[in-house]
């Protein structure tokens, strides 16, 4: 099953429900895809057992907006090829820290500014502005804390493409104060087009766990990346449970693999000596993921934000 969320031009209203085929079939009862996502799997299955037949809209009168309303966006930094480029075009050195491989590290982004397909970015003023190609698991079902890896494979929902935009010069400056990133990443994340259901995917799991489909990007209809996505450090599952330890995850939050290896962002194809530019705008991004589909987004104008001072030097006094 394809679950999205869809305008029809002209109003105002965001429609949910099913994609088949071409056309686009609205959840019975006025369901939403937050209800679906609560009740898992099984709901989505009884709700499409209740539509099946049903004419639909075609997709083309129809605009695709982002599948849901995640609860919370946590991205991995899962694939090592990845950590191993940007090193490189970062710190001048390519190289993968040892703590890299000690655990799946990740960083919570912006629930706020997420954009849907074909929905075109606005970022910040940066002369580095770079995509991130990547796939997201949804979280739906009972949720859960302290998951085991077993545990947590059957609280995965679905899955869909992210494109995690990022302000390389920003995200540079404020990564040496030791934490981030946070402005060059917040702006915007891209998700779509829909949201495919875990069984869907079932076929393409390999002995090991790790979701064996091909993962590729474009941008302005050249080839810059591509990938497997098993090429991963850690399958989807363990993601999920190291999410939920000492914590919670719940249905509707969505996780982020990280950036594919192999040109998946210009980052890392800066790091391995790439003289490619980085995106400007009316640049087009495109990516399509094997049984998932495509997402598609355009660069749109900078925004100028309103400035701030920088810090002002205090006596560091003790009392008043």
């Amino acid at each position: 099953m394809r679950i999205a969320r869809w305008v029809v031009p002209g109003t105002a209203e965001v429609l949910e429900g099913f994609v088949v085929e071409d056309r686009v079939i609205p959840f019975p009862d006025e369901l939403t895809v937050a209800d679906i996502l609560a009740g898992g799997l099984d709901a989505a299955h009884a709700a499409f057992a209740r539509v099946r037949g049903e004419a639909g809209t075609p997709l083309t009168d129809v605009r695709l907006v982002a599948p849901l309303v995640p609860a919370s966006v946590r991205d991995f930094v899962a694939f090592e090829e990845h950590v191993e480029g940007v090193s490189a075009s970062v710190d001048g050195k390519s190289e993968v820290v040892p703590e890299w491989y000690q655990a799946p590290t990740f960083y919570f982004t912006n629930p706020h500014t997420i954009l849907g397909p074909g929905e075109p970015v606005s970022p910040p003023v940066t002369q580095r502005l770079d995509f991130e190609l990547e796939i997201a698991v949804v979280v739906g079902g009972a949720g859960g804390a302290n998951l085991t890896a077993q545990d947590a494979a059957s609280r995965i929902f679905g899955y869909t493409i992210m494109n995690d935009w990022s302000a390389r010069d920003l995200q540079s400056r404020e990564m040496k104060v030791r934490l981030g990133p946070a402005k060059g990443k917040d702006f915007g994340t891209s998700l779509g087009p829909w949201i495919v259901t875990a069984d869907e995917l079932a076929p393409f799991v390999d002995g090991d766990g790790f979701l064996a489909i091909r993962a590729e990007v474009q941008v302005n209809g050249e080839l810059v990346g591509e990938d497997l996505v098993s090429n991963m450090g850690w399958p989807f599952p363990e993601l999920v449970a190291y999410a939920s330890r000492n914590s919670r995850v719940l249905p509707g939050d969505v996780l982020g693999s990280g950036t594919v290896g192999n040109g998946g962002c210009l980052g890392e194809l800066w790091g391995r000596g790439s003289s490619i530019p980085a995106l400007a705008e009316g640049d087009e991004v495109r990516m399509a993921v094997e049984g998932i589909g495509e997402l598609v987004a355009t660069v749109g104008p900078a925004v100028l934000a309103p400035e701030l001072p920088p810090a002002r030097p205090r006596s560091r006094a003790r009392t008043r």
